[in-house]
C-alpha cells in the first residue's frame, strides 16, 4: 500500500513555521505533493524532510513567491519531468511528473480565475491544453495519478453554497463541465468513488470564520485512471491539519 498526500500549503515556508514538518513526522506518508509552495528550492531548509527520508523534487515559478509545486517522496522515482512542455504554464511552475516503475504521479496546481477575466480565460486555456496533454501522456503511461489543487468544485455537494456561487470562478458551468469531461475521459474522482454522498471540503476562505463554520469548497482532488480504481483503499480529508487555507487529501492505494 502507498500513501499519497496532496496539500496546497499556500506557502511552504509559512507552513513550516506552523509546524508542517512536525505534522509530517507524526504521519510518515510515502509521498507528499505540495502545491503553491511560493518559494525557490534554495529558500527552504530541507533538513527536516531529509531526516524523514524524503527526496524533494521541485518545479518552481520564475516569479519569486508565486505558485510552484514540490513532491516529497520516500520512494525513488524512475523519472522526473518538470512541466508539460507548454511555456506559458511551465513558467508558473504548475505541473511536476514523477514516474515510479509502471505508474506516474502528476502533482498539479491548476490556475485560479478569481482575480478577473484575464486569468479566468487563462484558466480555461490551461484546462483545454492540460486535457489534450494528458490524453497523449496516457497513451505512453496508462497508469496515472493526477493530484492537486484543481480550483474547481465539481458538483453541488462539493460546495457549501452552490446557489450563491453559481457565477463564482471555481464553480462556473464551463468549469464544472470540464470536470465532467475529465472524469468521462477515463479518470476516477477517488474521493467521490469511495464516498459517494459524503460532504467534505478541502478549502475555506480566510474571511468570516469560514473554516470554523465549515463553509468550504472541495477543490483538491486525487484522480486516477480507471484502471487503478480497483486498487483504491481509502481517501480522506485530513481537516485537523491547519497549516494553510486548504487541508491535505490522503489517498491510500495498493500499487
Amino acid at each position: 500500500m502507498k500513501s499519497i498526500v496532496s496539500y496546497n500549503l499556500n506557502g511552504l515556508r509559512s507552513a513550516l513555521d506552523k509546524g508542517f514538518a512536525t505534522w509530517l513526522t507524526a504521519h510518515q506518508f510515502d509521498i507528499v505533493c505540495v502545491q503553491e509552495t511560493k518559494a525557490q528550492r534554495d529558500q527552504v531548509d530541507h533538513t527536516p524532510f531529509e531526516q524523514l527520508g524524503y527526496h524533494a523534487y521541485w518545479h518552481t515559478a520564475e516569479k519569486k513567491g508565486y505558485s510552484g509545486v514540490t513532491t516529497f517522496t520516500k520512494i525513488s522515482p524512475t523519472r522526473v519531468v518538470e512541466g508539460c512542455g507548454i511555456a506559458k504554464y511551465d513558467v508558473e511552475g504548475r505541473i511536476l511528473r514523477t514516474d515510479f516503475d509502471d505508474w506516474t504521479l502528476l502533482n498539479c496546481y491548476f490556475p485560479s480565475g478569481t482575480t478577473g477575466d484575464v486569468r479566468q480565460a487563462f484558466k480555461m486555456e490551461f484546462l483545454d491544453d492540460f486535457f489534450q496533454w494528458i490524453q497523449a501522456l496516457s497513451a505512453e503511461r496508462p497508469k496515472l495519478i493526477v493530484v492537486g489543487d484543481y480550483n474547481i468544485a465539481h458538483q453541488e455537494i462539493d460546495i457549501h453554497d452552490p446557489k450563491g456561487n453559481k457565477k463564482s470562478s471555481g464553480f462556473l458551468p464551463e468549469e464544472r463541465a470540464w470536470m465532467t469531461k475529465w472524469l468521462e475521459s477515463g479518470f476516477t474522482d477517488t474521493f467521490r468513488y469511495l464516498n459517494s454522498d459524503h460532504v467534505a471540503y478541502s478549502w475555506w476562505s480566510f474571511r468570516a470564520g469560514a473554516r470554523a463554520k465549515n463553509k468550504g469548497w472541495r477543490i483538491d482532488y486525487q484522480s486516477v485512471t480507471n484502471n487503478l480504481s480497483d486498487k483504491l483503499i481509502r481517501v480522506s480529508h485530513l481537516t485537523d491539519a491547519q497549516h494553510s487555507d486548504h487541508c491535505p487529501v490522503l489517498l491510500e492505494i495498493d500499487l
